[in-house]
Protein backbone atom coordinates (compact mmCIF):
# COMPACT_ATOMS: atom_id res chain seq x y z
CA UNK A 1 0.00 0.00 0.00
CA UNK A 2 2.63 2.48 -0.96
CA UNK A 3 1.12 3.96 -4.04
CA UNK A 4 -2.09 5.32 -5.32
CA UNK A 5 -4.00 2.70 -7.22
CA UNK A 6 -7.26 0.88 -7.65
CA UNK A 7 -8.20 -2.35 -5.97
CA UNK A 8 -9.90 -5.31 -7.56
CA UNK A 9 -13.12 -3.99 -6.10
CA UNK A 10 -12.70 -0.61 -7.69
CA UNK A 11 -11.82 1.40 -4.59
CA UNK A 12 -9.19 4.07 -4.89
CA UNK A 13 -6.15 3.11 -2.90
CA UNK A 14 -3.79 5.55 -1.30
CA UNK A 15 -0.64 5.49 0.81
CA UNK A 16 -1.39 4.56 4.39
CA UNK A 17 -0.58 7.97 5.85
CA UNK A 18 -2.83 9.69 3.33
CA UNK A 19 -5.61 7.24 4.09
CA UNK A 20 -5.43 8.10 7.75
CA UNK A 21 -5.92 11.77 6.96
CA UNK A 22 -8.72 11.07 4.53
CA UNK A 23 -10.38 8.80 7.04
CA UNK A 24 -10.42 11.58 9.57
CA UNK A 25 -12.14 13.85 7.05
CA UNK A 26 -14.78 11.32 6.13
CA UNK A 27 -15.26 9.99 9.65
CA UNK A 28 -15.37 6.40 8.47
CA UNK A 29 -13.80 4.80 11.50
CA UNK A 30 -14.09 1.08 11.01
CA UNK A 31 -12.32 -1.03 8.48
CA UNK A 32 -13.55 -0.63 4.94
CA UNK A 33 -16.29 -3.07 4.21
CA UNK A 34 -18.43 -2.71 7.32
CA UNK A 35 -22.01 -3.47 6.39
CA UNK A 36 -24.29 -5.74 4.51
CA UNK A 37 -23.05 -4.92 1.04
CA UNK A 38 -19.50 -5.88 1.77
CA UNK A 39 -20.52 -8.90 3.78
CA UNK A 40 -21.98 -10.30 0.63
CA UNK A 41 -18.59 -10.04 -1.00
CA UNK A 42 -17.11 -12.19 1.72
CA UNK A 43 -19.12 -15.31 0.94
CA UNK A 44 -17.07 -18.35 -0.06
CA UNK A 45 -16.35 -18.35 -3.75
CA UNK A 46 -15.15 -20.80 -6.32
CA UNK A 47 -13.65 -18.03 -8.39
CA UNK A 48 -9.94 -17.44 -8.81
CA UNK A 49 -8.00 -16.72 -5.62
CA UNK A 50 -8.05 -13.13 -4.40
CA UNK A 51 -5.07 -10.88 -4.91
CA UNK A 52 -3.28 -10.71 -1.56
CA UNK A 53 -2.34 -7.04 -1.63
CA UNK A 54 -5.87 -5.67 -1.38
CA UNK A 55 -6.07 -4.35 2.16
CA UNK A 56 -7.00 -0.79 3.08
CA UNK A 57 -6.68 0.69 6.55
CA UNK A 58 -9.47 3.20 6.97
CA UNK A 59 -8.69 5.04 10.20
CA UNK A 60 -9.38 8.40 11.78
CA UNK A 61 -6.60 10.96 11.50
CA UNK A 62 -5.47 10.46 15.09
CA UNK A 63 -4.87 6.72 14.68
CA UNK A 64 -1.69 5.68 12.85
CA UNK A 65 -1.51 2.57 10.70
CA UNK A 66 -0.51 -0.44 12.83
CA UNK A 67 2.62 -2.50 12.45
CA UNK A 68 2.11 -5.65 10.33
CA UNK A 69 4.64 -8.51 10.15
CA UNK A 70 6.38 -8.70 6.79
CA UNK A 71 5.73 -12.43 6.53
CA UNK A 72 1.99 -12.06 7.08
CA UNK A 73 0.63 -9.11 5.09
CA UNK A 74 -3.01 -8.21 5.39
CA UNK A 75 -5.48 -9.41 2.77
CA UNK A 76 -9.23 -9.66 2.55
CA UNK A 77 -8.99 -13.38 1.78
CA UNK A 78 -6.96 -14.10 4.91
CA UNK A 79 -9.27 -11.91 6.96
CA UNK A 80 -12.26 -13.92 5.78
CA UNK A 81 -10.57 -17.27 6.40
CA UNK A 82 -9.51 -16.05 9.84
CA UNK A 83 -13.08 -15.03 10.62
CA UNK A 84 -14.33 -18.55 9.83
CA UNK A 85 -11.60 -20.16 11.92
CA UNK A 86 -12.17 -17.76 14.82
CA UNK A 87 -15.76 -18.98 15.13
CA UNK A 88 -15.14 -22.69 14.45
CA UNK A 89 -15.09 -25.18 17.34
CA UNK A 90 -13.58 -27.80 15.04
CA UNK A 91 -10.28 -26.00 15.56
CA UNK A 92 -10.01 -27.26 19.14
CA UNK A 93 -8.68 -30.69 19.99
CA UNK A 94 -11.99 -32.11 21.19
CA UNK A 95 -14.16 -29.96 18.94
CA UNK A 96 -15.86 -28.07 21.77
CA UNK A 97 -14.20 -24.65 21.86
CA UNK A 98 -13.67 -21.81 19.40
CA UNK A 99 -11.76 -18.56 19.84
CA UNK A 100 -15.18 -16.92 19.87
CA UNK A 101 -16.20 -18.99 22.89
CA UNK A 102 -14.19 -16.59 25.05
CA UNK A 103 -14.33 -13.56 22.73
CA UNK A 104 -17.97 -12.73 22.01
CA UNK A 105 -18.87 -9.88 19.68
CA UNK A 106 -21.78 -8.74 21.90
CA UNK A 107 -19.28 -7.98 24.65
CA UNK A 108 -16.60 -6.37 22.48
CA UNK A 109 -14.93 -9.77 22.13
CA UNK A 110 -14.70 -10.59 25.82
CA UNK A 111 -16.94 -13.10 27.61
CA UNK A 112 -18.39 -11.37 30.71
CA UNK A 113 -16.86 -14.02 32.96
CA UNK A 114 -14.15 -13.46 35.59
CA UNK A 115 -12.07 -16.21 33.98
CA UNK A 116 -12.82 -18.58 31.13
CA UNK A 117 -13.01 -22.37 30.81
CA UNK A 118 -10.80 -24.14 28.29
CA UNK A 119 -11.90 -27.00 26.04
CA UNK A 120 -11.41 -29.54 28.83
CA UNK A 121 -13.24 -27.44 31.42
CA UNK A 122 -10.06 -26.29 33.10
CA UNK A 123 -10.28 -22.64 34.16
CA UNK A 124 -7.82 -20.11 32.83
CA UNK A 125 -6.31 -17.97 35.60
CA UNK A 126 -7.02 -14.64 33.95
CA UNK A 127 -9.84 -12.63 32.48
CA UNK A 128 -10.26 -12.94 28.70
CA UNK A 129 -8.93 -9.70 27.20
CA UNK A 130 -10.62 -8.11 24.23
CA UNK A 131 -9.21 -8.85 20.79
CA UNK A 132 -10.40 -5.46 19.50
CA UNK A 133 -7.68 -3.06 18.30
CA UNK A 134 -5.10 -5.72 19.13
CA UNK A 135 -3.18 -4.59 16.05
CA UNK A 136 -1.71 -1.74 18.09
CA UNK A 137 -0.63 -3.76 21.13
CA UNK A 138 3.08 -3.82 21.89
CA UNK A 139 2.72 -7.09 23.82
CA UNK A 140 -0.08 -9.63 24.32
CA UNK A 141 -1.86 -11.31 27.22
CA UNK A 142 -1.83 -9.65 30.63
CA UNK A 143 1.79 -10.06 31.63
CA UNK A 144 4.19 -11.38 29.01
CA UNK A 145 6.74 -9.07 27.43
CA UNK A 146 7.95 -11.87 25.12
CA UNK A 147 4.69 -12.06 23.14
CA UNK A 148 4.98 -9.16 20.73
CA UNK A 149 3.01 -10.39 17.71
CA UNK A 150 -0.47 -11.77 17.34
CA UNK A 151 0.98 -14.73 15.49
CA UNK A 152 3.13 -15.67 18.47
CA UNK A 153 0.31 -15.02 20.91
CA UNK A 154 -1.94 -17.46 19.01
CA UNK A 155 0.31 -20.33 20.04
CA UNK A 156 -0.77 -19.87 23.66
CA UNK A 157 -4.48 -20.70 23.34
CA UNK A 158 -3.83 -23.30 20.64
CA UNK A 159 -1.01 -25.29 22.19
CA UNK A 160 -0.95 -24.22 25.86
CA UNK A 161 -1.11 -27.04 28.41
CA UNK A 162 -1.24 -25.14 31.71
CA UNK A 163 -4.08 -24.46 31.37
CA UNK A 164 -5.45 -26.24 28.33
CA UNK A 165 -7.46 -23.89 26.12
CA UNK A 166 -7.95 -25.14 22.56
CA UNK A 167 -6.11 -28.38 23.30
CA UNK A 168 -4.20 -28.72 20.05
CA UNK A 169 -1.36 -31.23 20.36
CA UNK A 170 1.04 -33.08 18.09
CA UNK A 171 -1.26 -36.09 18.46
CA UNK A 172 -4.37 -34.38 17.08
CA UNK A 173 -3.02 -31.75 14.68
CA UNK A 174 -3.51 -33.90 11.59
CA UNK A 175 -7.00 -34.85 12.70
CA UNK A 176 -7.97 -31.19 13.16
CA UNK A 177 -6.58 -30.18 9.78
CA UNK A 178 -8.44 -33.10 8.19
CA UNK A 179 -11.69 -31.82 9.72
CA UNK A 180 -11.13 -28.44 8.16
CA UNK A 181 -10.05 -29.80 4.79
CA UNK A 182 -13.14 -31.98 4.55
CA UNK A 183 -15.31 -28.85 4.43
CA UNK A 184 -15.69 -27.51 0.85
CA UNK A 185 -16.05 -23.99 2.17
CA UNK A 186 -12.60 -24.18 3.76
CA UNK A 187 -11.04 -25.58 0.59
CA UNK A 188 -12.05 -22.38 -1.18
CA UNK A 189 -11.09 -20.12 1.69
CA UNK A 190 -7.62 -21.60 2.23
CA UNK A 191 -6.91 -21.56 -1.50
CA UNK A 192 -7.92 -17.91 -1.71
CA UNK A 193 -5.94 -16.90 1.36
CA UNK A 194 -2.74 -18.71 0.44
CA UNK A 195 -2.79 -18.97 -3.36
CA UNK A 196 0.95 -19.63 -3.67
CA UNK A 197 0.96 -22.54 -1.24
CA UNK A 198 0.81 -26.11 -2.52
CA UNK A 199 -0.35 -27.30 0.93
CA UNK A 200 -2.31 -24.46 2.52
CA UNK A 201 -3.87 -26.64 5.24
CA UNK A 202 -1.26 -26.13 7.94
CA UNK A 203 -1.33 -24.63 11.41
CA UNK A 204 1.02 -21.93 10.19
CA UNK A 205 -1.74 -20.86 7.79
CA UNK A 206 -4.37 -21.15 10.52
CA UNK A 207 -2.38 -18.89 12.84
CA UNK A 208 -1.66 -16.32 10.15
CA UNK A 209 -5.29 -16.13 9.07
CA UNK A 210 -6.66 -15.70 12.58
CA UNK A 211 -3.98 -13.09 13.31
CA UNK A 212 -5.07 -11.14 10.22
CA UNK A 213 -8.73 -11.31 11.32
CA UNK A 214 -7.86 -10.07 14.80
CA UNK A 215 -5.53 -7.40 13.41
CA UNK A 216 -8.38 -6.17 11.24
CA UNK A 217 -10.80 -6.02 14.18
CA UNK A 218 -10.78 -2.23 14.39
CA UNK A 219 -12.97 -0.07 16.63
CA UNK A 220 -12.79 3.71 16.52
CA UNK A 221 -16.43 4.68 16.15
CA UNK A 222 -17.63 5.63 19.61
CA UNK A 223 -19.35 8.83 20.70
CA UNK A 224 -15.95 10.01 21.88
CA UNK A 225 -14.54 9.50 18.38
CA UNK A 226 -17.39 11.44 16.83
CA UNK A 227 -16.72 14.16 19.38
CA UNK A 228 -13.05 14.28 18.32
CA UNK A 229 -14.18 14.80 14.76
CA UNK A 230 -16.56 17.58 15.63
CA UNK A 231 -19.62 15.51 14.73
CA UNK A 232 -21.14 15.23 18.17
CA UNK A 233 -20.97 17.11 21.42
CA UNK A 234 -20.38 15.41 24.72
CA UNK A 235 -22.89 15.90 27.50
CA UNK A 236 -21.86 18.09 30.39
CA UNK A 237 -21.23 15.03 32.54
CA UNK A 238 -19.15 13.37 29.81
CA UNK A 239 -17.11 16.54 29.38
CA UNK A 240 -16.47 16.77 33.11
CA UNK A 241 -15.42 13.13 33.10
CA UNK A 242 -13.08 13.75 30.17
CA UNK A 243 -11.49 16.69 31.98
CA UNK A 244 -10.86 14.54 35.05
CA UNK A 245 -9.59 11.62 32.97
CA UNK A 246 -7.05 13.64 30.99
CA UNK A 247 -6.24 16.14 33.72
CA UNK A 248 -3.98 15.88 36.74
CA UNK A 249 -7.01 15.44 38.98
CA UNK A 250 -7.60 11.93 37.71
CA UNK A 251 -4.26 11.19 36.01
CA UNK A 252 -5.91 8.29 34.22
CA UNK A 253 -4.19 9.29 31.00
CA UNK A 254 -0.77 8.26 32.25
CA UNK A 255 -1.69 4.59 31.68
CA UNK A 256 -4.64 5.04 29.32
CA UNK A 257 -3.65 7.99 27.14
CA UNK A 258 -3.04 6.40 23.74
CA UNK A 259 -5.62 6.36 20.92
CA UNK A 260 -6.50 2.90 22.23
CA UNK A 261 -6.70 4.13 25.84
CA UNK A 262 -3.77 2.02 27.03
CA UNK A 263 -0.03 2.61 27.28
CA UNK A 264 1.40 -0.17 25.14
CA UNK A 265 0.69 1.31 21.74
CA UNK A 266 2.82 0.51 18.72
CA UNK A 267 2.32 1.44 15.08
CA UNK A 268 4.05 1.18 11.72
CA UNK A 269 6.40 4.09 12.41
CA UNK A 270 7.15 3.35 16.05
CA UNK A 271 10.88 3.38 16.80
CA UNK A 272 11.32 2.81 20.51
CA UNK A 273 8.62 0.51 21.83
CA UNK A 274 7.98 0.63 25.55
CA UNK A 275 6.42 -2.23 27.48
CA UNK A 276 5.12 -0.79 30.75
CA UNK A 277 3.44 -3.05 33.30
CA UNK A 278 1.86 -1.81 36.53
CA UNK A 279 1.05 -2.96 40.03
CA UNK A 280 -2.20 -1.14 40.83
CA UNK A 281 -2.47 -2.19 44.46
CA UNK A 282 -5.20 -4.81 44.08
CA UNK A 283 -3.70 -7.23 46.60
CA UNK A 284 -1.28 -7.36 49.49
CA UNK A 285 -1.86 -10.79 51.00
CA UNK A 286 1.13 -11.01 53.31
CA UNK A 287 1.71 -7.33 53.97
CA UNK A 288 4.83 -7.59 51.82
CA UNK A 289 3.12 -7.12 48.47
CA UNK A 290 2.14 -10.68 47.55
CA UNK A 291 -0.54 -11.37 44.96
CA UNK A 292 -2.54 -14.64 44.84
CA UNK A 293 -0.52 -17.67 43.77
CA UNK A 294 -0.42 -18.54 40.07
CA UNK A 295 -1.61 -15.05 39.20
CA UNK A 296 1.18 -12.78 40.34
CA UNK A 297 1.94 -10.90 37.15
CA UNK A 298 5.25 -10.30 35.44
CA UNK A 299 7.25 -11.89 38.26
CA UNK A 300 6.12 -15.30 36.97
CA UNK A 301 8.12 -14.65 33.81
CA UNK A 302 11.01 -12.53 35.02
CA UNK A 303 11.55 -13.88 38.52
CA UNK A 304 12.21 -10.31 39.67
CA UNK A 305 10.58 -9.41 43.00
CA UNK A 306 9.84 -5.90 41.79
CA UNK A 307 7.59 -7.39 39.08
CA UNK A 308 5.13 -8.73 41.67
CA UNK A 309 1.59 -7.78 40.68
CA UNK A 310 2.62 -6.00 37.49
CA UNK A 311 0.19 -6.36 34.58
CA UNK A 312 -0.43 -4.57 31.29
CA UNK A 313 -2.88 -1.68 31.39
CA UNK A 314 -5.97 -2.80 29.49
CA UNK A 315 -7.55 -0.72 26.76
CA UNK A 316 -10.58 1.20 28.00
CA UNK A 317 -12.32 1.25 24.63
CA UNK A 318 -15.72 -0.46 24.95
CA UNK A 319 -15.05 -0.84 28.65
CA UNK A 320 -18.74 -0.48 29.52
CA UNK A 321 -19.52 -3.86 27.92
CA UNK A 322 -16.45 -5.81 29.03
CA UNK A 323 -17.10 -6.38 32.75
CA UNK A 324 -15.85 -7.88 34.99
CA UNK A 325 -12.55 -6.04 35.23
CA UNK A 326 -8.87 -6.43 36.09
CA UNK A 327 -6.55 -9.31 35.18
CA UNK A 328 -8.54 -11.80 37.25
CA UNK A 329 -12.03 -10.40 36.72
CA UNK A 330 -12.29 -9.71 40.43
CA UNK A 331 -13.99 -6.30 40.07
CA UNK A 332 -17.57 -6.48 38.86
CA UNK A 333 -18.51 -2.92 37.91
CA UNK A 334 -17.00 0.27 36.55
CA UNK A 335 -18.14 2.04 39.70
CA UNK A 336 -16.05 -0.34 41.80
CA UNK A 337 -13.05 0.24 39.54
CA UNK A 338 -13.33 4.00 40.05
CA UNK A 339 -13.64 3.49 43.81
CA UNK A 340 -10.42 1.47 43.86
CA UNK A 341 -8.46 4.12 42.00
CA UNK A 342 -10.00 6.87 44.08
CA UNK A 343 -8.71 5.05 47.18
CA UNK A 344 -5.26 4.45 45.70
CA UNK A 345 -5.70 0.67 45.69
CA UNK A 346 -7.98 -2.02 47.12
CA UNK A 347 -8.35 -2.95 50.75
CA UNK A 348 -9.76 -6.49 51.12
CA UNK A 349 -11.06 -6.94 54.64
CA UNK A 350 -11.94 -10.64 54.68
CA UNK A 351 -11.20 -13.94 52.98
CA UNK A 352 -8.13 -15.72 51.70
CA UNK A 353 -6.91 -12.65 49.83
CA UNK A 354 -7.40 -10.16 52.66
CA UNK A 355 -4.86 -7.37 52.77
CA UNK A 356 -4.45 -3.68 52.08
CA UNK A 357 -3.35 -3.25 48.48
CA UNK A 358 -3.08 0.48 49.01
CA UNK A 359 0.14 -0.11 50.93
CA UNK A 360 1.57 -2.72 48.55
CA UNK A 361 5.33 -1.91 48.42
CA UNK A 362 5.41 -2.70 44.70
CA UNK A 363 2.48 -0.47 43.81
CA UNK A 364 3.05 1.94 40.93
CA UNK A 365 3.80 5.55 41.86
CA UNK A 366 1.02 6.48 39.44
CA UNK A 367 -1.60 4.95 41.74
CA UNK A 368 -2.27 7.57 44.38
CA UNK A 369 -5.28 8.34 46.51
CA UNK A 370 -7.57 10.62 44.54
CA UNK A 371 -10.45 11.03 46.96
CA UNK A 372 -12.88 11.66 44.13
CA UNK A 373 -16.24 13.10 45.07
CA UNK A 374 -19.41 11.16 44.24
CA UNK A 375 -20.02 13.57 41.36
CA UNK A 376 -16.51 13.10 39.99
CA UNK A 377 -16.86 9.32 40.14
CA UNK A 378 -20.18 9.47 38.32
CA UNK A 379 -18.72 11.76 35.66
CA UNK A 380 -15.80 9.41 35.05
CA UNK A 381 -18.15 6.48 34.57
CA UNK A 382 -20.30 8.45 32.14
CA UNK A 383 -17.24 9.43 30.13
CA UNK A 384 -15.99 5.84 30.00
CA UNK A 385 -19.37 4.74 28.66
CA UNK A 386 -18.88 7.20 25.78
CA UNK A 387 -16.04 4.95 24.59
CA UNK A 388 -18.45 2.22 23.48
CA UNK A 389 -18.47 1.53 19.74
CA UNK A 390 -21.99 0.18 19.20
CA UNK A 391 -21.31 -0.54 15.51
CA UNK A 392 -18.63 -3.01 16.51
CA UNK A 393 -21.03 -5.05 18.60
CA UNK A 394 -23.24 -5.96 15.66
CA UNK A 395 -21.06 -5.39 12.57
CA UNK A 396 -21.62 -8.24 10.06
CA UNK A 397 -17.97 -7.99 9.06
CA UNK A 398 -16.90 -9.36 12.43
CA UNK A 399 -19.85 -11.69 13.00
CA UNK A 400 -20.08 -15.49 13.03
CA UNK A 401 -20.09 -16.59 9.35
CA UNK A 402 -21.46 -20.03 10.20
CA UNK A 403 -24.84 -18.61 11.23
CA UNK A 404 -25.87 -17.72 7.69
Amino acid sequence: MTRLGRTRRGRVRAPAAALAILAGATASLAVVGLGTADTAKLKPSTKAPAVADDWIWDLPSYVPVPRVPADNPMSEAKFELGRHLFYDKRLSGNGTLACASCHLQDYAFTDRRPVSPGSTGEQTPRNAPTTVNAAWHASYTWANYSLVTLEKQMENPLYGERPTEMGVTDANKDEILARLESDPRYRDLFRAAFPASEKPFTFDSVIKAIAVFERGMVSFSSRYDRYLQGKEKLTEAEQRGLDIFFGERGECHHCHGSPNFDDQFVHAKSRDVELPFHNTGLYNIDGKGAYPAANRGLIELSGEASDMGRFRAASLRNIAVTAPYMHDGSVETLEEVIDIYSDGGRDIAHGPFAGDGRSNPYKSDLIVKGNFSAQEKADLVVFLKALTDTELLTAPRFADPWKR
